[in-house]
């Protein structure tokens, strides 16, 4: 099993699309990566030799890579948070910030939906004919 960035890849994927599950690395970082190192896209993570995971290794520590760029990006939004900016706001109140609308959409970043103000006939007819106590 091939371990980069410490990161275990997936043995039956292809070397190209392994190397996409290190968080930091898209597909135009592994074509370069790959050719710089000379290994085959096409081969499986499970056939690389222990040379050719050596060459990888060396060639994604030139890339700012899991923890150190999940801990930049944290920072850079504690930063926006803490000067104030309409991005940090909208980090802060866990609202999209990038001028998407929240009417009707941004269910993944808003959560579930609440009602708010009104209930419904049923509910009102039933909490109407039960008597209180």
């Amino acid at each position: 099993m091939a371990r980069i960035a410490g990161v275990d890849l997936p043995e039956q994927k292809r070397v190209d699309i392994g190397l996409t599950y290190i968080y930091g690395i898209g597909r135009k970082n592994v074509e370069k990566m790959l050719k710089d190192s000379g290994v085959d896209p096409a081969k499986r993570v499970k056939d690389l030799t222990e040379e050719e995971t050596g060459k990888l290794q060396k060639t994604v520590e030139q890339f700012k890579v899991e923890g150190d760029l999940r801990r930049e990006v944290e920072q850079n939004i504690k930063r926006l948070e803490e000067i104030g900016t309409y991005r940090g706001l909208r980090h802060r109140k866990n609202l999209p910030a990038r001028g998407q609308r929240t009417r009707s959409n941004a269910r993944t970043k808003r959560g579930k939906r609440k009602t708010v103000g009104s209930i419904r006939k049923d509910v009102a007819t039933t909490k109407a004919a039960a008597p209180s106590a």
